[in-house]
């Protein structure tokens, strides 16, 4: 399930299956110019960097993105005929890949408003569906999702923490569930290690960030 699959750092992720898939592009380290598809999940500069997203596109990069992206998008290089604009709640195939939103929020918190409409994404890749949660707390919405591979966010102060990103994955019952969205800006190996711990005993935890 997770050949080809890397957690670059922080919450991007690159996909190397038959199409070559980025999730929210940061600290790219370098120039790959190789993606088919690149997601993000929203505008915050850690998942929506001009200078990452530069690295990995190529002409024919298809960039999948929420409403209040789309012009800078455009600024970065990219025609309207390769962006996808998307919102929660709906469903796309996007070169043959079948893709759900799902949003992503805070309850409490002002960083990631539910009017923003920003997304976490369900990707169905060779059979095998992995949500990718995006920023988000534990919110009603993604206690129905329904995955083989979770990525969700352990770093706390602007999205779960680690307890409860545990709480959710053991919720949704993934068979795999990965830590992201520490180590870089907020929290720390420590949190992937109390989110793994957490895990309820038919679920594998695996770290991919590398330390």
């Amino acid at each position: 399930m997770l050949s080809g699959i890397e957690v670059l750092c922080h919450s991007s992720i690159r996909f190397a299956k038959e199409k070559i898939i980025y999730i929210d592009p940061f600290k790219i380290t370098e120039d790959y110019n190789d993606a088919d598809i690149i997601f993000c999940t929203h505008s915050h500069y850690d998942h929506f960097s001009e200078e990452d997203i530069k690295k990995v596109k190529k002409d024919s990069t298809i960039i999948v993105i929420p409403s209040d992206c789309l012009s800078k998008t455009r600024e970065f290089g990219f025609s309207d005929k390769n962006i996808v604009v998307v919102e929660p709640n709906n469903k796309y195939t996007i070169l043959g890949i079948s893709v759900e939103t799902v949003p992503a929020y805070n309850l409490e918190k002002e960083f990631h408003k539910l009017e923003n409409k920003w997304v976490g994404y369900i990707l169905e890749i060779n059979d095998i569906t992995y949500y990718i949660s995006g920023d988000t707390d534990l919110i009603p919405e993604i206690k129905s999702v329904n995955c083989d591979v979770a990525f969700l966010p352990v770093g706390g102060t602007y999205t779960m923490t680690a307890k409860e990103a545990a709480k959710l994955a053991n919720i949704i019952e993934p068979q795999i569930a990965i830590p992201v969205h520490y180590g870089t800006i907020v929290g720390s190996k420590d949190d992937a290690k109390i989110f793994i711990d957490s895990l309820n005993e038919n679920i594998e935890g695996v770290v991919l960030i590398k330390e």
